[in-house]
């Protein structure tokens, strides 16, 4: 059910009879670009010098055209996980426009399209108490601060949660309103009579009705309002729908473009040979049989990367197979063992930083039932299926970008940095990223490609090998803890301490992925910094992947040190009531406490993480080899508010496969300062044959989205080593599994 158009910045202009109306709208549907006169107003800065050709852009990310096709400008980048569909939902619910007439379309490369919905959802969020006037200043200022720190950032499962939920329905119903103000001016009615249905407007006591497009180009000429009615969720009819992806068609012929498939007329090819010693520099010793390659253009050292120029990639390759490099300085002597003393070290000497304290810890730990134990992870590569590469056209007067990256503003303004140009002389043509869980938000395959094409006269696509993306990744930390705990003798827990080891690469501390969520009276959680020798950026799910790990194998400990169950352990101690509905549904789903075939055993995990509740139970055997074979994997998810149901979880079904790979193989190990794992021979991925049965089970226990591009993440790997305690005995302190068991 919709609303009445009830907008506070819905301008009123001078009535149109019909006839007025749609010459109006003929006359400028050829090429319309908005007065908004609200000002300062977020939406404002989307209409100047903007032009649509036959399309009438509403408001920041609307555009309709006159026969009635509505388009839906997304600011976030497109790899995989389908947000573009969610947020067109989101917008189309309270636009109430028909969906068969929905597509979607990258938003422009501008700071016009700065998302500060983002910004401004995460650090504002509800704010239902934000007067209506103090909506213009609120928007604008977010507008500022997001130009420098936010771009169009696609990260931190924030589309659905910050974007969707605080712009994009906003601008539906802002939208919305434009548009049944136009109609009743139209037709010289009260707003209050109109309603709207399937990109129309009708005026029920007269029998009329009109489409959004023939209204397109006269609701144009009206303020959106910053502070729009919006549907109660009750309301809904699209936004829980699991309608087709808008993206899947194009995806499946073959038609979607990813920045591998960039083409353009002139193109040359670099292939890249990067330091196999971390911070070494390159020496080129012999190039002429490299020279002589029929193709070759140049070969080009930059100290940091070799490039060699041709007209085609393999060619490029050859003959990078033909130099002879040495690279001298950087880190030889570097090595993981070096690594992890050097954590164990912090953590005795360091100077601790105070996370979460309350209680007495340390005379808690006197009484009952006392345990300690070390954890860690290693480095973990990104691996994305689509190997990193990028475009880029340098001329005098300025630049042509081509790439897929999860901030396309901050891409832009890196190569324009780079070759010492204004960011407005950058020119980005997005591309699809095949694959990014956080390594295509670096910069480095952006900034590199900039810098061959600035010795090149043409554009160039710098095209990064298997090799050297797994050797020169920015890892997900490794990371260390020390865990200590008591079970008091009312089988509860009266002590848990926790210390790590921390880089700067992590989630903000507002976060809190190193929070216990269990009722605990005496806390102590502290961190020591320990910057990383390697590089090192965000991962999929971030800190939590680490935490959830070390956290719920350690309460998994102390269930067993209280000879209880640990799903029942866990429930004992939890007070929340959404988590402990997640929890009871993922255990009653799984048939905890059932019998099963001989040799399986289940292993239960929770973890919260980007406003989403996740619990697994894995299912899981090894056999006398040591080799594990995960049979089941059952999810019980609180996301809130679900958008779309099927991509929902195929969000949760592909974090499991990601998430057990980590856990069964991911490690990347240092050697005399060198990266061992090259290739997927030795850093292996989770095969079809492998995977497991799932079972996804969605509980509402709010009107507002939760994240779902990493919470699916981070409780399989402690479900998992769990449940392979429950069926050998064994706990498992570090990752990856698969070595360890086999070393057992």
């Amino acid at each position: 059910m919709s609303e009445q158009a009830q907008g506070t910045g819905v301008g009123k202009l001078a009535r149109l009879t019909r006839r007025g109306f749609l010459a109006t709208a003929g006359l400028v549907g050829g090429g319309l670009t908005l007065g908004i006169t609200l000002a300062p107003n977020r939406l404002k800065m989307t209409s100047e010098g903007s032009t649509a050709g036959e399309q009438v852009l509403l408001n920041t990310w609307v555009k309709l055209t006159p026969d009635n096709q509505l388009t839906v400008l997304i600011p976030h980048s497109e790899m995989g996980q389908g947000a573009g569909t969610g947020l067109a939902q989101m917008l189309a619910e309270e636009l109430d426009a028909d969906w068969a007439t929905v597509s979607i379309e990258d938003a422009p490369t501008t700071d016009a399209y700065t998302n500060s919905d983002l910004g401004r959802g995460y650090i504002i969020g509800e704010a239902p108490a934000i007067p209506g006037f103090m909506y213009p200043l609120i928007d604008f200022a977010f507008l500022q601060i997001a130009k420098g720190l936010v771009g169009q950032i696609t990260g931190g499962s924030t589309a659905i949660r910050l974007t969707g939920h605080h712009g994009m329905r906003r601008a539906g119903a802002a939208a919305r309103e434009m548009l049944v103000a136009a109609a009743a001016d139209l037709w010289e009615v009260d707003p209050a009579q109109l309603t709207t249905r399937a990109s129309q407007v009708m005026h029920a006591p007269s029998g009329r009705q009109i489409t959004y497009g023939e209204l397109a180009s006269a609701a144009a000429r009206y303020s959106p309002s910053l502070k729009p009615a919006l549907k109660a969720p009750s309301d809904y009819t699209l936004v829980g729908q699991p309608v087709t992806r808008l993206d899947l068609s194009a995806k499946v012929d073959g038609s979607a473009q990813f920045g591998i498939d960039v083409a353009v007329p002139g193109m040359v090819y670099a292939a890249i040979a990067l330091p196999e010693v971390r911070d070494a520099r390159a020496v080129i010793e012999h190039d002429a049989r490299a020279r002589a390659r029929t193709g070759v253009r140049d070969i080009i050292n930059l100290g940091d990367v070799v490039a060699v120029v041709a007209d085609g990639y393999w060619v490029a390759n050859q003959a990078l197979q033909d130099l002879t490099l040495r690279w001298e300085g950087g880190q030889p002597s570097l090595t993981s063992e070096q690594i992890r003393s050097q954590h164990l070290q912090d953590l005795e000497q360091g100077k601790l930083q105070t996370l979460d304290g309350e209680g007495d810890a340390t005379s808690a730990m006197a009484t009952g039932t006392a345990l300690a134990a070390d954890y860690a992870v290693p480095y973990l590569a990104h691996a994305t299926m689509e190997p990193l590469n990028c475009t880029v056209h340098a001329r005098p007067d300025g630049a042509d970008l081509w790439v897929g990256h999860q901030n396309f503003p901050f891409a832009r303004d890196a190569v324009a940095e780079e070759l010492g140009l204004d960011p407005a002389q950058v020119t980005v043509h997005k591309r699809l990223l095949g694959g990014g869980f956080g390594r295509r938000g670096q910069f480095d395959y952006v900034t590199i490609a900039a810098r061959i094409a600035a010795r090149v006269p043409a554009p160039v696509k710098v095209i990064w090998s298997r090799e050297n993306d797994m050797t020169n990744d920015t890892y997900r930390p490794a990371i260390s803890a020390k865990l200590q705990g008591a079970v008091g003798d009312d089988g509860r827990i009266s002590a848990f301490v926790n210390r790590y080891v921390y880089t700067d690469a992590g989630m903000p501390d507002s976060e809190r992925p190193f929070a216990l969520p269990y009722d605990v009276p005496a806390r102590d959680i502290a961190r020591v910094r320990c910057p990383s020798p390697i590089a090192v950026g965000a991962w999929r799910s971030v800190d939590f992947t680490q935490h959830g790990f070390f956290n719920e194998s350690f309460i998994d400990e102390l269930a067993h040190a209280a000879g209880a169950d640990p799903l029942a352990f866990r429930l004992d101690h939890l007070s929340d009531p959404r988590m402990r509905a997640v929890l009871e549904k993922a255990g009653d789903a799984a048939g905890w406490g059932s019998a099963l075939a001989p040799g399986r055993a289940r292993g239960v995990a929770l973890v919260k993480s980007f406003e989403t509740i996740v619990a697994q139970v894995a299912e899981a055997s090894v056999d006398e080899r040591g080799d594990v074979t995960v049979h089941r994997v059952t999810s019980a998810v609180d996301c809130g508010l679900v958008i779309n149901p099927d991509s929902a979880r195929a969000q949760i079904t592909g974090s499991v496969i990601f998430a057990l790979s980590a856990a069964l193989f991911g490690e990347i190990t240092v050697r005399e300062g060198r990266i061992q794992q090259r290739n997927f021979p030795d850093y292996r991925l989770l095969k079809l044959a492998d995977a497991p049965t799932q079972e996804v089970h969605f509980l509402r226990g709010a009107d507002v989205p939760g994240g779902l591009g990493e919470p699916g993440v981070p409780a399989v790997a402690p479900a998992l080593t769990n449940a392979i305690f429950a069926a050998t005995g064994k706990r498992l302190r570090e990752l990856p599994i698969a070595p360890q068991l086999r070393n057992a």
